[in-house]
C-alpha cells in the first residue's frame, strides 16, 4: 500500500508541476499549440526588454523623424529655388550620398577600431551643427542652392562616418540571438519616422515655410545624443578582442567573396539600391510634375510609402526563423514589380493606394538583406562589412539618382519607377542563379582532406586501438 500511494503521490506532484508550467507569473494561462507546446513570448517584446536597445531606439526614433522632416523640406526647398528642376533634385541626393561612395568603407575602418558609441556620439552631434546652420541660413533669408549642395554634401560626409558604426552596434546592444529582431524593429522605428516626417513636414512647409524644420531637426539631435549617453557600457555585447592593428578592408572583401550567405544579400542590394530605392527623388517628381499636386499632397505619398514599409518592418520583427536567400529574392522580385506598377497609375489615389504594399515588400528586402549580412558576418569584422554593403545601398545613389533625374526629366517620371523596378527584379533572380552555381561548383571542385581520427579511448586506464574512430574526410573551408 505504501509504494502505491507513494506512486500516486508522484503522480500528483507531476500533474500538479505541469498545471503550474502553464501559468505565468500573473496567473493567466499562457497560450498553448496543438501538441502541447506553449508559445514563446512575443520576439520583438523581448528584444525590446534590452534596457540598453530600447533607450537607443526611442533616441533614433525623435532624431530620425527630424532627419525625414528635413530631407523634404530639402527637397521642396530646392525645387522652389530652381522653379521644379527635377535634374537639381538628383543633383542634391547624390551629393548627399556621394561620400558614402567616398568614405563609406573608412567609417567601417573606424566602426572596428574605436569604440562605436563614442564615435556615434561624435557623428551625431557633427550632423546636428549642419541642420542648425542649413535652418539659420533658410531663416534669414541667406540659403541658396549652392549652400544647400555644400550643406548636404557635409551631411553625408558625417553620415558615411556614422552608419557602419550605427548599423553594427545594433548587435552589441542586444547580442546574436536578438539580431535579426533588433534589425527589423530599427527598420520600424526608421520607417514610422519616414511615415511621419515627411508628412508633418509637408504640412509644416505650407504653414510656415521650410527654416523652421531645419531647426526642429537640430533639435532632434538631442534624444539620440541622450540615448547613447544614457547606455550602460556593461550590459553590451562588445567583442572581447580589440581589432585596433588589425582592420583591414582586405579581409572583409575575401570574407564576402568566400560566403555566398554574404556575397548574395550585399550584391542584391547594390542594384536596389541604385535602381529601385530612389522613391525620395520619384515621389516629389510625380507629386509636383505629373498630378500637379503641393507639398502636402507629396508629404501624403512619403507617409504612404513609409506606412507600408512600417507594416513590413514590424512582422519582420515577430519572426523567429532567420532570413533566407529564397526569402531576400522573392521580396526583390514582388518589390520590383509593385515598383514597375506604381509607375502606370493613372491618378493620384490610385498611385498612392499602390505605394503601401510597395513600402511593405521595399523594407522586407532590407531587412532581410541586412539581417543575412549580419548574422554571417564575423564579430570581428563586422564594421567592415557593414560598411561594404551600406557602401552599395546607398553608395549607388549618386550613380542612380541623377540618372532617375534624366530619365524624368526626357522621358517622364513614370518611366524611371518601371525602369528601375524591372532592373531590381532581374537583378535579383540573375545573381541568385550566378552565386548558387558558382557555390555548387566551388564545392564539387574542392578535393576531400582526410582528418586525422583522435587517440584510442582510454577504458580502466589502457588504451584499445580496436576504440579509435576512422578517419573522416572532410572539404577544407573556403
Amino acid at each position: 500500500m505504501s509504494k502505491h500511494r507513494r506512486v500516486r503521490s508522484s503522480d500528483r506532484t507531476q500533474t500538479l508541476r505541469a498545471r503550474l508550467a502553464t501559468l505565468d507569473m500573473g496567473g493567466r494561462h499562457r497560450r498553448v499549440r496543438q501538441g502541447g507546446k506553449r508559445r514563446a513570448p512575443s520576439e520583438a517584446l523581448a528584444t525590446l526588454g534590452a534596457r540598453n536597445f530600447r533607450r537607443y531606439l526611442i533616441g533614433q526614433l525623435v532624431s530620425n523623424i527630424g532627419t525625414w522632416m528635413q530631407r523634404a523640406a530639402q527637397d521642396l526647398l530646392v525645387l522652389q529655388l530652381t522653379g521644379n528642376s527635377g535634374s537639381a533634385v538628383g543633383i542634391l541626393t547624390a551629393l548627399q550620398f556621394l561620400p558614402q561612395t567616398l568614405f563609406g568603407l573608412s567609417g567601417g575602418v573606424f566602426a572596428d577600431r574605436f569604440a562605436k558609441r563614442r564615435l556615434l556620439i561624435v557623428t551625431q552631434s557633427a550632423m546636428g551643427v549642419q541642420s542648425l546652420v542649413l535652418g539659420i541660413l533658410t531663416v534669414t533669408g541667406a540659403v541658396n542652392l549652392w549652400g544647400v549642395y555644400l550643406l548636404a554634401f557635409l551631411l553625408g560626409t558625417a553620415t558615411a562616418l556614422d552608419s557602419p558604426a550605427r548599423g553594427a552596434f545594433v548587435s552589441e546592444l542586444v547580442g546574436k540571438e536578438r539580431l535579426a529582431n533588433a534589425v527589423s524593429l530599427n527598420s520600424a522605428q526608421f520607417n514610422a519616422a519616414r511615415a511621419i516626417g515627411p508628412a508633418v513636414a509637408g504640412l509644416a512647409v505650407a504653414a510656415v515655410g521650410t527654416g523652421p524644420v531645419f531647426l526642429v531637426n537640430a533639435a532632434s539631435y538631442l534624444a539620440v545624443l541622450y540615448g547613447l549617453i544614457a547606455i550602460r557600457a556593461d550590459e553590451l555585447h562588445a567583442p572581447k578582442e580589440k581589432n585596433r592593428g588589425n582592420t583591414r578592408l582586405s579581409d572583409a572583401f575575401r570574407a564576402i567573396r568566400a560566403t555566398p550567405e554574404l556575397l548574395l544579400p550585399i550584391t542584391v542590394i547594390a542594384f536596389v539600391g541604385t535602381f529601385g530605392f530612389n522613391f525620395q527623388v520619384t515621389i516629389s517628381l510625380i507629386a509636383i510634375t505629373v498630378f500637379n499636386s503641393g507639398s502636402a499632397a507629396y508629404g501624403y505619398l512619403s507617409a504612404a510609402y513609409a506606412i507600408g514599409s512600417l507594416v513590413g518592418a514590424l512582422r519582420g520583427a515577430g519572426k523567429r526563423k532567420p532570413p533566407t536567400a529564397r526569402r531576400l529574392v522573392t521580396a526583390t522580385v514582388v518589390f520590383g514589380a509593385l515598383e514597375a506598377l506604381a509607375g502606370f497609375m493613372p491618378g493620384y489615389a490610385t498611385f498612392l493606394l499602390v505605394l503601401l504594399p510597395t513600402g511593405l515588400a521595399s523594407v522586407t528586402v532590407m531587412t532581410t538583406a541586412n539581417a543575412m549580412t549580419q548574422l554571417n558576418a564575423d564579430p570581428g569584422m563586422r564594421g567592415r562589412i557593414v560598411s561594404v554593403y551600406l557602401l552599395v545601398l546607398l553608395g549607388g545613389t549618386p550613380v542612380g539618382a541623377p540618372l532617375v533625374g534624366l530619365v524624368s526629366d526626357s522621358l517622364g517620371a513614370r518611366f524611371s519607377l518601371v525602369l528601375g523596378g524591372a532592373i531590381s527584379a532581374v537583378a535579383a533572380v540573375g545573381l541568385s542563379a550566378v552565386i548558387t552555381a558558382r557555390s555548387r561548383t566551388t564545392r564539387q571542385s574542392t578535393p576531400l582532406t582526410t582528418v586525422a581520427a583522435p587517440p584510442p579511448i582510454a577504458i580502466d586506464g589502457r588504451f584499445h586501438p580496436e576504440s579509435t574512430p576512422p578517419p573522416v574526410a572532410r572539404r577544407p573551408a573556403a
